[in-house]
Formats: C-alpha cells, structure tokens, sequence
C-alpha cells in the first residue's frame, strides 16, 4: 500500500469521539485520528506479507496512527533478526508517547526467539539521556524477559534507568510490580535494596498492591501449595514494612 492509500484508508477509520478520548489518554502527542488499536493490527498484519520493508522506508510520521502502525508492522514482520533491529533502531527515535512504545514493545514478540542478541541490542538505550529510549528498555524486558534466566539482570537493569521523565518511572514500577508477580522472591529482595527514586519505588509498591492477580494466586494456591502459599503471603504482608524501610532511607 502507499501512503496515500494507507491515510485515506485511516481517514476511512476514523471515529471522531474515539480521537477525543484517545487525545485524553495521550496528550501532548502526535496529531490523533482516531483510529482504534485492533483495526490497526489488522491492517499492519496485511503490510507485513507485503513489501514491508518499503513500506517502513518510505512511510509516512505525520499522525500518531502512522507511526502506530509502523511499530505493529516491525512486530509483525518476517525477517532476520539482525535485519529486523536495524528497522527497530531507526523506529525508536520516532517513538514520542506511552501508547506506540507500550505497542510496539508488546507486539515484537521475536524477541523471545533471540533473547541475547535482542538484550544486546537494547542496553545502549539504558544509557540514553532520551526519556522514551529508556522506556523501550523498561517494557521490552518486561515483556520478553521475565525469565527465570535474565530475571536478575532485568530487575539490574531496571534500577540503573535513571532519566527523571514521568514516563520512564512509570515503565519501571510497571515493570517491578509485574517481575514481583512472576518472581516474588527475586522481587522483594530487589525492593529492600536498590537505587530507585522515590516516586519510582512508591509507584511500584501501589502498582504490586493494585494488581491483584498475585493476591488471587495465593487463594488459589492454597489448595495446591500451603507452603508455597504461605512463602508468596508473607511477602505481600511485608508490603507496608517495604514502604517504611524506604521511607527511612
């Protein structure tokens, strides 16, 4: 598809009252819309068994919805990984809010498939004095390396990001609360020790204590597992001692 057809196609899309809520949730951002999300993977699917690659160097950055679709079509896309990253790195610098980062992270699922070479890759990012850069780093080892393999070095990783932007803490505590879900032991011991900001650190422990899958866990592994269950619960009653201990600090 060209670009002229790609945004007459968008236009096509629009929903006027979804390009209000969504100029909400993002403000600030890229020109808006208004095109949902799931509409936007399907057509990025369709791109993807095409030329994509001439599609990425020739596409257009004039809305949020383009470059949305530029991330999804990079998740979606076959190729080499080596050939892949390249795309990726010439993407990054175009990623501006929350919602294409958090997209694009989730959706460049090859990840999982080249974990060290994709690890590689993004920790100059880490170093990055680019608010979004780091939070590329944050979310995409939150979502692809949450393993028993990499769980330290993630949660290292983590508590070197140091960039003062809202959206780079915000990454980080989602990734702390949802590493403490997978890895509750590696987790706490994290938290009674590190160089998180304050407001990084407290927004994880509300992040921890709002997501209450860990909290349904423990029900339901009461049944399966006392002593496990009993290991999982008294960390989440450490949860206020945690907060102090920081506070004291």
């Amino acid at each position: 598809m060209t670009n002229e057809e790609i945004c007459a196609w968008l236009k096509a899309e629009a929903e006027p009252k979804f390009q209000k809520f969504t100029s909400g949730l993002i403000p600030g951002t890229d020109p808006i819309i208004g095109v949902r999300i799931p509409k936007l993977r399907t057509l990025a699917k369709k791109i993807a068994k095409e030329d994509w690659r001439g599609y990425l160097e020739h596409a257009a950055c004039d809305t949020y919805e383009e470059i949305m679709l530029q991330g999804l079509v990079l998740g979606y896309a076959k190729g080499e990984i080596d050939e892949l990253l390249e795309y990726v790195r010439a993407f990054i610098p175009k990623i501006h809010d929350w919602s294409v980062n958090d997209c694009f992270c989730a959706t460049f699922k090859i990840a999982q498939k080249h974990r060290e070479k994709v690890w590689n890759f993004l920790m100059p990012y880490a170093k990055s004095d680019q608010e979004f850069e780091q939070r590329v780093v944050s979310v995409m080892l939150m979502d692809h390396f949450l393993t028993e393999e990499y769980i330290a070095r993630v949660l290292s990783v983590w508590d070197r990001l140091d960039h003062p932007g809202y959206y780079r803490k915000m990454g980080v505590a989602w990734g702390v609360a949802t590493a403490y879900a997978k890895y509750p032991k590696e987790t706490h011991a994290f938290l009674l020790e590190n160089h998180l900001d304050d407001e990084t650190y407290n927004k994880a422990i509300q992040k921890m204590i709002d997501l209450t899958g860990y909290r349904r866990r423990i029900k339901e592994n009461i049944a399966r597992n006392e002593k496990e269950t009993a290991k999982i619960s008294d960390i989440v009653r450490n949860e206020k001692e945690i907060v102090k201990i920081k506070g004291e600090q």
